[in-house]
């Protein structure tokens, strides 16, 4: 219970009387009890206060190996996550500033189905684009180390989606999450809090799969394709360019490396609900995404025009693991608990995004929608 304040009534003139607290006294209690109720800083700046799993050193073939490719121990990582092939990679900055792949984790456990998570309790692993910030950074998980993913984010929210605590974590155990074995969580959980040394965040992608276009055709008729279609632009701008993308919201879409046009005397704003302002795609990166995107299209035509054969929409199956985990944890991936959620999936407008020159870009990123 909070403390109480004493409390005396001083008789006064006129019948008025005067209230006075024991201040001293109160104050004692007060902080006292302020202190019993402040949180457990997740990722505090006092290593002597954590557990020792989360200030464990990166293991000695790892650091050799970030040595070998001259990525400093504390420059920036990007996560990548792929759901149907059940990998994670970690990126690393190295000494030119772009990110080169590290390593990829077997991931031993995650739930639900292919597609974004939508509400809480449907048992499905967010899909986006996530910042990492220290606070997300649980070094006293009860699934022995867990970077949130930070779901909602701003397009989540735009888009009424709903959950909490959707994480990354240890356990091999996993209801919405991203779940590794204690050992991948530790030297995962290690590479990030090391990058976060000096900077205010990393980024996370999650994808379905490998957005390819042998996978994209695959999954030609389900009605998440929009979605991931909207996901690739920002696949392809990481890919073409081993730069992390800026990502802004903006009309319920994500919106990659926006810049203002030229001699615009106004900053950019987004608003994750509102109309997006005019901008324009970086030319640099828009140029070599551009090149990709063709490049894909081409081979994606090929593909519908060959009729290869279509996947499920609904696996039945309650998530996956990686082929490597499959004898070690037998009966992890059951029948699915929810039933088919894809049939009420929100409709995502059109991009309007414009060119250097004044050009709607969704002339030739429009073709994915």
């Amino acid at each position: 219970m909070p403390p109480t304040t004493v409390i005396e009534k001083v008789p006064r003139a006129g019948g008025i009387a005067m209230i006075r607290a024991t201040a001293v006294r109160a104050l004692v209690l007060a902080a006292a009890f302020v202190a019993a109720l402040t949180p457990v800083t997740c990722f505090g700046e006092n290593s002597n206060q954590l557990p020792a799993r989360a200030t464990k050193e990166l293991p000695p073939e790892l650091l050799s190996l970030l040595q070998q490719r001259n990525m400093p121990k504390h420059s920036p990582i990007l996560v990548r996550i792929f759901k149907e092939e059940a990998e994670l990679e970690v990126w690393k900055q190295d000494t030119t500033g772009h990110f080169e792949l590290l390593k990829t984790f077997p991931i031993c456990r995650w739930s639900g189905d292919l597609g974004p998570k939508l509400y809480e309790g449907d048992r499905q692993a967010p899909e986006g684009f996530y910042t990492i910030t220290p606070e997300l950074m649980n070094p006293n998980s009860n699934f022995y180390l867990a970077i949130n993913t930070g779901f909602p984010n701003s397009f989540d929210k735009a888009n009424d989606r709903h959950g909490s605590a959707l994480m990354i974590h240890g356990d091999c155990s996993s209801s919405g999450c991203y779940a590794m074995t204690d050992e991948q969580i530790g030297e995962i959980y290690s590479l990030a809090r090391d990058s976060l040394r000096g900077r205010p965040s990393f980024q996370v992608q999650i994808y379905p799969f490998r957005l390819t276009p042998p996978n994209l055709a695959r999954h030609r008729t389900n009605p998440n394709l929009t979605f991931w279609k909207l996901l690739k632009i920002g696949n392809d701008h990481f890919e073409a360019t081993h730069l992390e993308p800026k990502v802004d919201v903006c009309n319920r879409l994500y919106v990659f490396d926006a810049q203002p046009p030229p001699n615009s005397p106004n900053p950019l704003v987004f608003n994750p609900t509102g109309k997006c302002p005019t901008f324009v795609v970086n030319p640099k990166i828009a140029r070599r995404a551009l090149e990709k995107l063709r490049t894909d299209e081409v081979e994606y035509a090929q593909l519908l025009e060959d009729n290869v054969p279509t996947a499920p929409i609904y696996s039945g199956l309650d998530g996956g693991m990686n082929n490597v985990f499959l004898a070690r944890f037998p009966g992890r991936v059951l029948l699915a608990q929810a039933q088919p959620y894809a049939s009420y999936l929100p409709q995502l407008p059109p991009i309007p995004w414009v060119d250097n020159d004044g050009s709607l870009t969704s002339k030739w990123f429009g073709a994915l929608f």
